[in-house]
């Protein structure tokens, strides 16, 4: 039994001190001191094997408290340093993009650019902070500069997402505040957790980019549900704009490979159509009602992600009444499915399909309230304008695991519409379809 001791003492040893040399090499002495240590806790290993082997051979009790000692100050001086709970990972995706609309070819790092389908949260870097206090809470900060979702909102800001959860009655049963990235739909925001390079139709145009508020998450069993009232993309309101939104989400996992949610906004949120003043330095909110479903089933080699959506947003379609000029409210509904099989346990091949029908009013989706040559948004510009145009996506991909690290990531992409909405930079033509093919590489830790 006391070689057993001596033997967790000092593996504990290894255990608290390898943290504090990946964070915290802040101190050359302790560092030295450590691998001292290490070196010691070797040749104890050694003399506990030999002791297994030779029953008469003891350790030096001694030389065990020593170890003893040493341990419990490391612990003492890495729980000081506020490294006890903290938890530090990050990405970087840099990725290669052809768009033949566009006109354009190019690399994507951190840019500037507004959010569009050929420019979307790949090509960015974060950092994210976790830390859990004594008592349960939990606090996250994660930093993105340009492309994460504060800068979509609130320009120049570098915070994706700021959080904390606060137990309440106990440990499931907690309060959340802070900045939220939004949790509707199947697709995961972060480039290494979504399996293509591009996001689908339903997450580029009629979802939320985060919330900024309060509210509560529930855990029972299988069930996982959240609520919070809050701005939706917005960190602070607009003089006279004072209704928030509620955003929910509820989510039921039946195992580890099965489930499906549904998430829900209902409220308030800026309406790019309808300008506060003759100079349209402001905007007035108006009403959303967004709902999602979703769901997903892995078995084998076999992954299947769906999504369903509807929405509108009030005084936010496209085309105004053409007697009365009067604003009217965009409406719109979609689908997205996914299938991916993994050809071996590196290599996966993935399939995408979109729709999203979007032709009331002219058109107009979530934040998009004027015609968008660009991402293929609105009603033909030669045609009637009172018919927006339906879109699709099919996008087919690869994505190779090069370690536990590093994967690669190629995607190719066809977009079509109903009308011909896509701008053609190299002569000024609308078409209905258009191309995209990218590449990148995923590096997280």
């Amino acid at each position: 039994m006391f070689k057993i001791k001596v033997l967790t003492a000092a593996l504990a040893g290894i255990g608290l001190a390898a943290p504090i040399l990946a964070q915290a090499q802040s101190s050359a002495d302790l560092l030295k001191e450590l691998q001292t240590l290490k070196a010691r806790v070797e040749q104890l290993e050694a003399q506990v094997k030999r002791q297994q082997e030779t029953p008469k051979n003891n350790v030096d009790p001694a030389e065990f408290n020593r170890i003893t000692v040493k341990t419990e100050s490391l612990e003492d001086t890495f729980e000081a340093q506020g490294f006890k709970g903290l938890k530090i990972s990050g990405a970087i995706d840099p990725a290669f993009i052809y768009n033949r609309g566009q006109n354009t070819s190019g690399f994507q790092l951190l840019n500037k650019d507004p959010y569009s389908y050929d420019a979307g949260y790949f090509g960015m870097a974060f950092l994210d902070f976790q830390k859990e206090i004594d008592g349960g809470t939990k606090f996250r900060l994660t930093l993105s500069p340009e492309r994460g979702v504060g800068a979509t909102f609130n320009a120049g800001s570098i915070i994706h997402e700021a959080t904390a959860s606060i137990p309440l009655s106990d440990l499931s049963t907690r309060l959340i505040v802070g900045q939220i990235p939004d949790w509707s739909g199947y697709e995961y925001l972060p480039p290494n957790q979504n399996k293509l390079i591009t996001h689908n139709l339903l997450f580029d145009f009629t979802l939320p980019t985060a919330y900024t508020g309060a509210g509560v998450e529930l855990s029972r069993g299988k069930w996982l549900s959240k609520v919070v009232l809050a701005n939706m993309n917005a960190a602070k309101k607009s003089p006279g704009n004072k209704t928030p939104v509620i955003a929910y989400r509820v989510d039921y996992s039946k195992g580890e490979y099965s489930g499906f949610g549904f998430a829900g906004v209902h409220g308030k949120a800026t309406n790019f159509n309808d300008c506060a003043d003759i100079d349209c330095t402001g905007y007035r909110d108006s009403r959303v009602d967004l709902f999602e479903v979703d769901g997903y089933f892995i078995r084998g080699d076999w992954t299947l992600q769906g999504q369903v959506s509807v929405g509108q947003q009030k005084r936010a379609a496209i085309t105004p009444d053409p007697n009365t000029a009067e604003l009217r409210n965009a409406r719109w509904w979609g689908l997205s499915a996914l299938a991916a099989y993994k050809i071996n346990p590196r290599l996966e091949a993935i399939a995408r399909f979109d729709y999203l029908n979007n032709k009331k009013n002219g058109g107009g989706l979530l934040g998009y309230t004027v015609a968008d040559g660009r991402n293929g948004i609105g009603p033909n510009p030669a045609g009637d304008p009172e018919i927006g145009a339906n879109r699709y996506a099919l996008s087919l991909g690869l994505g190779y695991l090069y370690n536990s690290n590093v994967s690669f990531k190629a995607e190719y992409r066809l977009d079509r519409a109903s009308q011909p909405v896509f701008l053609y930079n190299s002569d000024g033509s609308y078409r209905k379809t258009n191309s995209l093919l990218g590449v990148s590489t995923v590096v997280s830790f």
